[in-house]
Parts: C-alpha cells; structure tokens; sequence
C-alpha cells in the first residue's frame, strides 16, 4: 500500500471538517447488499454525506443489487439511496442477483443470538439466514465480503454458532477473520458493540482494521448530538416524534446521560425508546437517527413504530463509511 496515496486524511470544506480517502480516480466496486434494512451500512459504503459538522466522502462502492424483507425499510432505503431496494424475502430473489460483484456486505439478522432474544442461536428462523449469504458469496465470488452482527454472538451460549459460521465462509476458499468495534470509537455518539466478519479471497493481503478516531475522553456524547434540538417542537415530516410510554423496566426507565454516548438503540423496545437527559420525554425518532449517526437529510418514510425498528436494526453510517474506507485500502492494494 502506498500510504501517501492512500492516507487518511483530515482537512477543512468551507466551515466543516472533512473526511475523506483519495481512490483511483473512476474506479467503481460493485457492491452487493444483502439484509440492508434502511440503508445505514450501505450509506456508510456509498459516502457522500454529512453528520454533526463533518463531510464523509463519497466512496468508490456503487450499490447494484439491494434486499430486504421489512417493506417499510425498503421504503426508507428507496428515499435515500440512488439504486433502489428490492423488498421481499432473499430467498425468493436469490436469482436476481448480478452476475458478480466486487464486494458483499450484509447485516444479517441477529435476533436468535441477541441478548434480548429467545436464545434459539442458528437452530432459530432468522439467524440461520446467514446460509443466504453463504450462497450468495458462493455465486458471486467477491474479492470481499463484509457482514455485522451481535456481539453476544461471542458469548458462551452461542460461540459453537459463531465457529461453524466462520468455518462455512472458510470452506469458500476465503480468509476469514472477525473484530469487535464500538461505534464510539469512531465519531457515533453511542457506545454500540457491533461484530464484523471479513473475508477476503485467496492471496489477498491482511484486512487492516481502521484506527479509531475518538478515545474515551473524545467521545462524543449525547448532549454534543442533540442540544440543538431541544427546543424542537414535535414535527412529523422530520421523524421528531416520540413515544409516550409511561416508565418501565429495562430499557424504558433508563434515561440518557448528558456527558456521555447514547446507550445501544434497540430496534425491539415496543415505544421504550430511553428518555431524554434533561427533558421530560421518551427521545424521538430523529434523535435516535442522530444517536445512529444518520444525517438529518436521511428520509425515514415510516411511522413510529416502525422507524424504531429500522433505526435500532441499522448500522450506524459513520461506524460502516470507517470500515468501507480500510475495504479500499486493501482492495487498492
């Protein structure tokens, strides 16, 4: 890798500081989504946005295949994304896939294997999906494959799961590897915990995991994220809306602390999103965006409930735009 071509580098754009990673110039990477929910790690993939005063360049990846069962999602993705996403269960679209592509990334579901799960691990309906991607990997052969999931997919009860999920890509002819990354680390104003397996195909050099941007005392805290929408008055058309659930256990009675990230947004709270850190409401759905990462130009085309759902499923942009960026690195290689 020639580090002065392909250097991380920090600078200004009129009055915003800017992220970006210099690429060939035309080169394209065709890219495939699988599981992609409302977009959140296809935007970080694509670039091109802005988030809390900073620009995320755009990246070479161009979307040509996109899928995801949730309906509502898909509309989420359609207003947001240049190639649209099929809605429908994968399974059923495994035959509309492109010919090839350079690179699939995929968040495939973690319901059996979450800490708020039933525990089923991949004897369950949602988390042996992975077998989609499997197959797909397998007709497509990318030089890469990215795919996110659950910390908790590590723990004792489900750690066999996890080996037998690496050994399956392995037995591709990839080299797999995986690495725990929180979101804080990396500009998120939210400390999540998020697994990602890479593989890369034969003879491709090591993956190089991005370096953190943000320490602890850097972090950036929820207060940062969402002070200038405290005044904000409940506005539909910009998803600041917010549930009015009474207090209750769990996640529902836990407030956010001023002076520090979010706690993990779950997409299967039932309206008990956590409460604000200094007023007296449940945090709406565009300060869970925020949480998340997602610009504020992101569209959320669903109703409550279900924006609830698509955010807490989503990876968060700025987390995936930092992944994305070593993927280049080691596909300039």
């Amino acid at each position: 890798m020639n580090e002065m071509t392909y250097r991380y580098q920090r600078g200004t754009r009129g009055n915003r500081n800017v992220a970006e990673f210099p690429s060939k110039k035309g080169r394209v990477i065709d890219t495939v989504s699988l599981f992609s929910g409302c977009g959140g790690l296809d935007l970080g993939f694509s670039g091109g946005f802005d988030f809390l005063g900073t620009h995320y360049a755009k990246h070479p990846f161009q979307i040509t295949f996109a899928n995801d069962v949730n309906q509502a999602a898909v509309r989420s993705y359609n207003r947001n994304h240049q190639h649209p996403a099929i809605a429908g269960d994968i399974r059923e679209h495994l035959v509309d896939l492109p010919a090839s592509a350079d690179i699939v990334i995929a968040g495939f579901p973690c319901q059996d294997v979450s800490v708020n799960g039933k525990g089923l691990g991949l004897a369950g309906q949602k988390t042996s999906l992975y077998r989609v991607v499997v197959q797909a990997v397998e007709k497509l052969r990318p030089k890469v494959f990215v795919l996110e999931n659950v910390k908790n997919f590590l723990s004792k009860a489900h750690v066999e799961d996890f080996w037998l999920v690496m050994s399956e890509f392995a037995g591709l002819g990839y080299e797999v590897e995986y690495h725990l990354f929180n979101a804080a680390d990396y500009g998120v104003p939210q400390t999540r915990e998020r697994l990602f397996i890479i593989g890369r195909a034969a003879g491709m050099p090591r993956f190089e995991h991005p370096a953190p941007t943000h320490s602890r005392s850097t972090w950036v805290t929820a207060a940062d994220a969402l002070r200038d929408l405290e005044d904000k008055e409940w506005d539909v058309a910009s998803s600041h809306i917010w549930s009015a659930a009474k207090m209750s256990k769990g996640q529902g009675g836990r407030s956010l602390k001023a002076d520090r990230p979010g706690y993990t947004m779950r997409a299967e709270c039932h309206g008990n999103q956590h409460f604000h850190y200094a007023l007296p409401r449940r945090i709406s759905m565009r300060e869970v965006a925020r949480l998340q990462s997602f610009p504020d130009s992101y569209i959320l085309d669903a109703k409550l409930r279900e924006t609830e759902r698509q955010l807490g499923n989503a990876v968060p942009p700025v987390l995936a735009w930092h992944i994305a960026r070593a993927v280049k690195i080691l596909l300039a290689a």
